[in-house]
C-alpha cells in the first residue's frame, strides 16, 4: 500500500506574520536578467514567519535551543485533531483529547489557541508535540503562560500549520525544524504521511 504525502507548511514569505512582528524580506542579489551567473536571493525574517517551531529559549531564560531539542520529537506518529473551540482549558483537553497521543495537530481553522490550564493538562497526560493551525499556541492576551506550560515540560510546539486540506484522524509526521544554531525557533517544512509506511537497515 503506497503513502501520499500531505505538505501541511504555509510559505514563509507570503503568510501573514504575528500581529506586531515584521514582514519577512525577499531580495534578489544576483541574477540571470542582470547579467550575473547564477540566481541568488537573501532573505531577512523573524524565525517565526510561515510554518515554524518554537523552542524552550522562546519564553524560558536559559532554555533549550531549537538544535538542541531530539528530532525525535519531530517525526513519528500523530494525530489530527479538529476542536470545536476557540479556547482549549484543561477541561477540554481532559474530556476530548486523546490520551495516548505523543504528537498532537490541532485543526480549527486558525482560530483555537491554549489557555495556560489547557497547556498545563496537555503537558501532564504525556503529549511531546503539539502542533496548531493558528498563528500561536497562546492568545493575544496571553502567550507566556501556554508557552512556559508547554515549553516548560520539553514538549515541542509547531505552529502555523496548514491543516486544511487534512481530514481528522491518525497519520505519520515529519517536520524538522532548520538547524540553526543557539536561536530560540526555526521554520519547519512540516508533512503528513497518509498510509503504509515502513523502512529498514
Amino acid at each position: 500500500m503506497e503513502f501520499k504525502i500531505i505538505d501541511i507548511s504555509k510559505d514563509l514569505i507570503t503568510t501573514e506574520p504575528y500581529p506586531g512582528d515584521p514582514s519577512p524580506e525577499l531580495t534578489v542579489f544576483s541574477s540571470f536578467s542582470a547579467g550575473d551567473g547564477c540566481n541568488m536571493a537573501k532573505l531577512s525574517t523573524t524565525l517565526h514567519c510561515g510554518t515554524h517551531a518554537d523552542a524552550p529559549l522562546h519564553f524560558i531564560p536559559d532554555g533549550k535551543t531549537i538544535n538542541s531539542i531530539s528530532l525525535e520529537k519531530f517525526v513519528g506518529e500523530c494525530v489530527v485533531l479538529e476542536v470545536d473551540t476557540d479556547r482549549i482549558t484543561g477541561d477540554y483537553v481532559d474530556r476530548f483529547f486523546p490520551k495516548s497521543a505523543k504528537r498532537i495537530l490541532i485543526k480549527s481553522g486558525g482560530k483555537a489557541y491554549f489557555d495556560k490550564t489547557g497547556a498545563e493538562e496537555l503537558s501532564f497526560i504525556g503529549c511531546e508535540l503539539v502542533g496548531t493551525d493558528s498563528m500561536s499556541v497562546g492568545s493575544v492576551e496571553d502567550q507566556t503562560g501556554p508557552h512556559r506550560a508547554l515549553l516548560g515540560e520539553d514538549v515541542a510546539v509547531l505552529e502555523n500549520l496548514d491543516l486544511s486540506q487534512v481530514s481528522p484522524g491518525k497519520y505519520f509526521l515529519v517536520a524538522f525544524p532548520v538547524k540553526i544554531a543557539g536561536v530560540e525557533a526555526a521554520p519547519v517544512r512540516a508533512v503528513l504521511l497518509d498510509g503504509y509506511v515502513f523502512w529498514s537497515n
